[in-house]
């Protein structure tokens, strides 16, 4: 494989299996100084960990992540950070009924195929699970932006045909609803009808997607490069990169389609000292480029793939047969809940790299 590592300056690495006996991630290009230690690696890891409600998958995995290097006397150092997250609770019993069988919505056919191999244990590489090596770096990459006085926030957007509605676009605001609620879901209403939803799913031994917001603000005006290194498409790829992501949009994204010219386009302003944009239908960039307007854009994801209805399939050996998960499998019935803390990661690496690009651009 020779697609694990991303960024430019602010680069990361991942390692490991689903069902290994760790994970891990390698972080290069981290400026020194930045005052960094476990806990608040392990923070960031217990947003993303399941078990902590009903509606997320029961594997009790209370990560704990070790700082292997990188980091002295509690800041950075300059040098890369290796940071490892043992796995604890991986049950690779249940995969040896179905071990030869194709399993509908999975990576096992196209690893199989590409590589000749797949580790069909929990998926291997192509778990979810290697998105916590993720969400340990973004905690590091968030560090570095909360020195550069940027806020970032992510939250359940829409699950099914339930969509949330924020109250206040005030960042903080938005920050501790989500907290607050068991689904990373800023609208209580919402939530409730969510969560009815997920309970359905869950008693039809089926599964649901949805959809994560993210935002981006106090950001600086000349973030992202063109034509190859456009904010928003580095976005694009990180978002694209995480399993069970399915579209990415910015701004007004596709309802841009049905909208005019003299209604898309953000009209500029001067206020409080500063050019603005009456409207933000851009989403935060123009040519790839931050204006220094909030960056708002979407992530959606299908329905979870492992569900507990039988489903038609094939064996390695092309024979047809049925699939079904064995009893006492555990798996989210939407994995858009437990994504948000990943997408959250993900914008902070790209917003990261971003900033040390930015470095360079002029005298």
């Amino acid at each position: 494989m020779a697609s694990n590592t991303f960024g430019n300056i602010f680069k990361i690495t991942t390692w490991g299996e689903s069902h290994g006996k760790a994970i891990g991630v390698v972080i290069d290009g981290c400026p020194a100084g930045l005052s960094l230690s476990v806990e608040d690696i392990n923070t960031a890891l217990d947003c993303r960990a399941p078990g902590k409600t009903p509606y997320t998958s029961p594997r009790k995995e209370k990560d704990q992540a070790e700082i292997l290097s990188g980091v002295f006397e509690g800041k950075t150092t300059g040098s890369p950070i290796s940071i490892i997250i043992p796995n604890q609770d991986a049950d690779s019993t249940k995969y040896e009924s179905i071990k030869d069988l194709l399993r509908p919505g999975h990576a096992q056919f196209t690893y199989q195929e590409k590589y000749g191999v797949f580790d069909y244990r929990g998926g291997g590489r192509a778990s979810g699970r290697e998105t916590a090596c993720r969400v340990a770096a973004g905690a590091v990459a968030k560090k570095f932006l909360t020195y550069s006085g940027i806020q970032i926030v992510a939250y359940l957007k829409q699950i099914g045909e339930i969509s949330a509605e924020l109250e206040s676009d005030q960042i903080n605001f938005i920050k501790d609803a989500v907290n607050n609620s068991p689904l990373f879901c800023p609208d209580e209403s919402a939530t409730q009808k969510m969560v009815a939803l997920i309970e359905k799913a869950k008693n039809e031994g089926d599964s649901l997607g949805g959809i994560v917001e993210f935002m981006a603000t106090s950001l600086p005006i000349g973030l992202g490069d063109p034509v190859y290194e456009k904010l928003e498409a580095n976005l694009a790829s990180a978002m694209m990169s995480l399993p069970a992501s399915k579209g990415f949009e910015i701004g007004s994204g596709f309802s841009s389609v049905v909208m005019q010219g003299s209604t898309h386009n953000d009209s500029f302003v001067f206020e409080d000292m500063q050019v603005k944009t009456a409207t933000n239908h851009a989403g935060g960039t123009l040519a790839g480029i931050t204006t220094g307007m909030p960056i708002i854009g979407r992530v959606g994801f299908k329905p979870t793939s492992s569900i507990m209805k039988p489903q038609e399939t094939l064996t390695h050996t092309r024979e047809k047969a049925l699939f079904q998960l064995p009893e006492g499998s555990r798996h989210d019935p939407c994995v858009a809940i437990r994504a948000v803390p990943v997408v959250e990661a993900m914008l902070a690496l790209v917003l990261a790299d971003a900033l040390l690009l930015n470095r360079c651009a002029r005298i």
